[in-house]
């Protein structure tokens, strides 16, 4: 089998750990001097990184935490969508256009305060 660990990078960890706990219901468990912290409650551990804003991102590009785009991103589920945006905006969020009603779900695409992209997701009771 192959563990996976969800890497975030964040400009300021305690900021990080404030939003992701607060905004997303997570919980704090390891910790490593001030260098990254582990997050539980999900089905596969987040680990927040502290990088700071201009840190060597690979050898191409430096990190910047204005808004930016990847095509690998998270979705978290939740159970009341709108709910969960209110919660991660009053955390430091971003809601990203209007919330969208598709036939299998509802999504709210959101940024956390450090440009990272994530979805929100409520499934409809005949997808679950």
């Amino acid at each position: 089998m192959v563990a996976v660990l969800v890497c975030i990078d964040v400009g300021d960890l305690e900021r990080g750990i404030e939003f992701y706990t607060r905004g997303l219901g997570l919980a704090v468990g390891r910790r490593h001097r001030g260098e990254w912290v582990e997050l539980t409650g999900a089905r596969v551990p987040l680990m927040l990184i502290a990088c700071p804003d201009g840190s060597p991102a690979c050898a191409a590009a430096t990190r910047h935490y204005d808004r930016h785009w990847t095509p690998v991103h998270l979705d978290f589920v939740v159970e009341d969508l709108r709910a969960a945006v209110e919660r991660a905006q009053a955390a430091g969020a971003t809601l990203e256009g209007d919330i969208q009603d598709r036939s299998w779900n509802s999504i709210a695409y959101m940024s956390d305060p450090f440009g990272n992209g994530f979805d929100l997701i409520e499934p409809h009771a005949a997808v679950q």
